[in-house]
């Protein structure tokens, strides 16, 4: 019972060590797009990303149980959806609005995700968590200028295209790992954005040493470390605890968004987020009924 116990736990740590990751991705990015334009800085971080886990699938127990080029060629169109043009995207969002809008935003996902999926149970408990989550995220905009407006539309966009990425990632019947798969998922990302940053080659600079590290940090430990806690804590914990626990990533990525960005958060904003996290509690809160 006590190694049960303590197994529970450290799935557990592992998943909220996966959310602390990658709640401080949106303020990391923030940072690094006042010098790096945000097509080449998803091109730099999934490149960097791909290489690591390109190393890690080709050295390690699962070279011998890789997927055949037609299941290559599936997971490869799902990670051009889901790193290509959802981050592309986010990058955009970023660039245009706030950290912490990015990050309160991005709090609705989980329950977008299950709209668009068709998975979600319409209750009146989960139709009142949907209605507060959009509500919440109405007040993060509310009040914004034009060109935050829009950094917002693609932030909302990019949620979509989250949502599609999932409901074409549950098709797939490698029977791969899950480090195989998005190693192969990664890969694809990377070309995708190899080509998006094409158009910014006029602006291409060498980045500073600074901006070196942040690259590295959002390849190494948002896209790689990352997802391996959070695929570590799967192992013990359903997946509705697992996404119920991701909702720490609004709250610590707001104070990322102050410590590393220097942004300052507005009562409504703070609102907006608190509301955000109700409605997508109460949003998931059947969903152990649906895995």
């Amino acid at each position: 019972m006590i190694t049960d116990s303590r197994h529970l736990g450290l799935s557990v740590a592992a998943v909220l060590g996966a959310a602390l990751i990658w709640s401080s991705s949106f303020a990391v990015t923030k940072v690094a797009l006042a010098e790096i334009p945000p097509m080449t800085l998803g091109a730099l971080r999934f490149v960097l990303a791909a290489f690591i886990l390109g190393v890690a699938v080709h050295a390690g127990p699962d070279r011998r149980r890789l997927p055949s080029p037609r299941e290559r060629l599936f997971i490869g169109l799902a990670g051009l959806l889901g790193i290509t043009a959802y981050f592309a995207l986010e990058n955009v969002g970023v660039d245009l609005a706030s950290a912490s809008d990015a990050t309160l935003i991005v709090a609705a996902y989980p329950v977008l995700t299950l709209v668009l999926s068709g998975r979600a149970e319409f209750s009146p408990v989960r139709l009142t968590g949907m209605l507060l989550a959009v509500a919440g995220v109405c007040l993060v905009v509310r009040g914004n200028g034009t060109h935050s407006l829009w950094g917002d539309a693609f932030l909302i966009a990019g949620g979509v295209a989250w949502a599609a990425y999932n409901v074409l990632a549950r098709r797939d019947r490698s029977g791969a790992s899950p480090i195989v798969v998005t190693y192969y998922q990664t890969l694809a990302g990377a070309g995708g954005f190899v080509l998006l940053s094409l158009s910014e080659v006029d602006r291409w600079r060498v980045p500073g040493g600074a901006n070196v590290l942040r690259i590295a940090f959002l390849a190494g430990l948002c896209s790689v470390a990352g997802f391996l806690l959070y695929n570590h804590g799967l192992r013990r914990l359903e997946a509705s605890v697992a996404v119920n626990l991701l909702n720490v990533v609004p709250v610590a990525g707001l104070g990322w968004a102050v410590v590393l960005a220097g942004e300052r958060l507005t009562l409504v904003q703070v609102l907006g987020g608190a509301v955000v996290i109700a409605g997508v509690t109460l949003g998931l809160r059947s969903r152990r009924r649906l895995e």
